[in-house]
């Protein structure tokens, strides 16, 4: 499964991350079902991300994160 790289504006800066093309979509997917634009889902997923994580990683745990709960699995009722 190749990365790919893909460009954003957050707070009047770009920045680049690396994601497989199924988060890539799936990011796009969450961004369009909120009624914003995908660059305006990473901005607000960036702002809680803390010092130092990395936002590649963050955007790929946001779609895990919100596949779960739309699935209705907590953190306590994950598959085995």
């Amino acid at each position: 499964m190749p990365l790919r790289k893909h460009s954003v504006s957050i707070r009047g800066h770009r920045t680049s991350f690396s994601l497989e093309d199924e988060f890539w979509q799936e990011l796009r997917t969450i961004a369009k079902a909120n009624g914003s634009s995908l660059a305006a889902l990473v901005t607000r997923i960036d702002a809680k991300r803390q010092p130092g994580e990395n936002l590649s990683s963050t955007l790929r745990l946001h779609v895990l994160r919100h596949l779960r709960e739309t699935a209705g699995l907590g953190r306590s009722q994950q598959p085995e």
